[in-house]
Parts: structure tokens; sequence; C-alpha cells
């Protein structure tokens, strides 16, 4: 799938395009799956113009889970046949995971472990390293009350789970119809919305040690939240840092994602799968994300 300029889910098209090349230290992937995340369709308008190039025409897509086909020049880390997934966001956005092939730098792609579907591993990466880096920035310990606006979304929900296992005590904000999701990840849920400061403050009554925003335009919520030398991150509202906060960005990392998706494997992290999609269907893949309408990943089948 390719777009051939900025605008809405409309102007993808499945189109040829030639074999990526494998430079040194590169894999070749063959794509069985690839997922949807709101930045997918952020960058395809144009929202990301002012920070990242675009080479025209772009294949969208950043996660990946798939098979090696070929290594590069000095890769001894894979071989062709290897399960692999990844994070592949690239300085230039161009090539992409929404095709049958893609080729990513080793450093960004991690071999997948037996008993790890091939749907959850294209589903983990982008939300599964957000919310690992969300949670290392604030250097969360078992010490703490995190405050997680947007629980039950992919990232959050990731989140949730990572910080549990850490022992912090959470409090996660969520539709009422995800409410059960999040306690049974042993999260306490409450509606988001007016009145959010006053609820939380029923159940923490000095407010919350840590603040992870997931979805933006709850400054004030949180500034009202956070306790004396709480701290606070946000991957949507770069504003944060104007007032003692951190605006996460989500790097590439292969080692981190591997023990993410060992996670996976032994049962410890759970990745919730919406629903599957072609590839030729990617633009309603994009509609239902940016509507609001998705419970959990929607994946990509670029086999069919």
């Amino acid at each position: 799938m390719t777009y051939a300029e900025y605008g809405d889910p409309s102007t993808l098209e499945l189109s040829d395009v030639p074999m990526p090349k494998v430079g040194p230290g590169a894999v070749l992937i063959r794509v069985e799956r690839a997922s949807v995340n709101p930045v997918d369709w952020k960058v395809m308008s144009g929202g990301l113009d002012a920070m990242l190039d675009a080479v025209f025409p772009v294949i969208p897509g950043w996660d990946v889970a798939g098979v090696v086909e070929a290594v590069g020049p000095d890769t001894p880390e894979f071989a062709p046949g290897d399960r692999v997934a990844s994070y592949g966001r690239k300085d230039v956005i161009h090539g992409g995971t929404f095709a049958e092939y893609v080729a990513l730098p080793a450093g960004s792609v991690a071999a997948i472990p037996d008993g790890v579907g091939v749907e959850a591993a294209a589903g983990l990466p982008l939300t599964g390293l957000t919310a690992l880096r969300s949670l290392e920035t604030l250097e969360l310990s078992g010490q703490d009350t995190l405050l997680i606006h947007a629980a039950s979304g992919g990232v959050g929900h990731l989140a949730a789970q990572l910080a549990r296992q850490r022992g912090a005590r959470v409090i996660g904000t969520a539709s009422v119809r995800h409410h059960e999701k999040l306690q049974a990840i042993d999260v306490t849920p409450l509606a988001y919305g007016e009145g959010l400061v006053e609820r939380v403050r029923e159940i923490a009554p000095r407010g919350v040690t840590a603040v992870a925003d997931f979805v933006g335009g709850v400054r004030e919520e949180t500034l009202a939240l956070l306790a004396e030398g709480g701290r606070h991150i946000s991957i949507a509202d770069p504003s944060v840092e104007e007032i003692g906060g951190r605006w996460v960005w989500v790097r590439p990392d292969g080692a981190r994602l591997r023990a993410l998706l060992e996670q996976v494997a032994a049962g410890t992290l759970t990745v919730e799968i919406d629903r599957t999609f072609a590839l030729a269907d990617a633009a309603a893949a994009f509609e239902v994300s940016s509507a609001g309408e998705a419970n959990g990943k929607l994946i990509i089948d670029a086999t069919r």
C-alpha cells in the first residue's frame, strides 16, 4: 500500500514497487503481519512533516512480524527463515511495513520466541516499546501510585501490565465499557472527563506520584493530581516539557523488543487483538483506528 501525497485514507492505493535493497547490517523481512498505530494515519495526513522528511510514494507502517528472507553483509544475528518482529521506524518516511517485504536495520529486529503468535508479535512493537520507555523515563517502582490516562488503549494496556509487574499501584482512565478489562489486570478503573480529579482524590487523597499520559489534553488534570516531587510523561502533548514533564518518543530497539516478546511467550504480558484486515483493506483499518472504534490492535495481513 502506498500514498503519493499527504491526505486521508482514500489516498492509499495498492501498488507495485521495487524490492527493497538489503545493505550491511540489514535484514530483509517477508512480511506476514503489520499493525496499525494512530501515528500511521497522522503521518499520512502530514502531521509529522515538520519533524520527519517523506519521500513519495510512501509505504506506511512501522510494526512488522514475519520471516527473514535475506540478510545483508555482516549481519550474523539473523539467518533466512528466522521468525522476527520489529518496530521499524526510519529517519525518512518511505519504505514502511504495509508491504510484502521490508528492509530494516538488524538492531531494530528481534527474534520471535516459540509460543508467540504472529499477530501478537506484530501488535507489540510500537505500543510495547512506548510503554516500556514511558515507565523507564518515570523510573517507576513498587513505591509509586501511577495514573494512566487512556489505560485501555494499545499503549496504556501494556503500560498498566508492566507497571503492575513492578509492584506499582495503578489507576487507569477509560470509558466504562473497558473497566472490566482493566480490573482483570489489577488496575483501578475510573471514567475520564469532567470530575476526574475528584474521582482520583477519592481513592488517592494525597494524589499520585507518577502520571503517564497516552491521550493528550489532560495537562491540567495531571498537575492537579501530581503529588509534590511526582513525575509525569506524555506521548501526545509536547507542552508537558514546559511544566516539568517529559515528552516521550519510542526508539527502535531489538533487544528490548525481544525482552517484551519473551514476556508474551511466558504469559506475563498480553497483547489484545481487535481484528485483522487484508493488505488491500488498509484504508478501512485506518478509518476504524481514527474513529477510535478499535478495542485492541488492528492487524494487517500482508499475505492476502
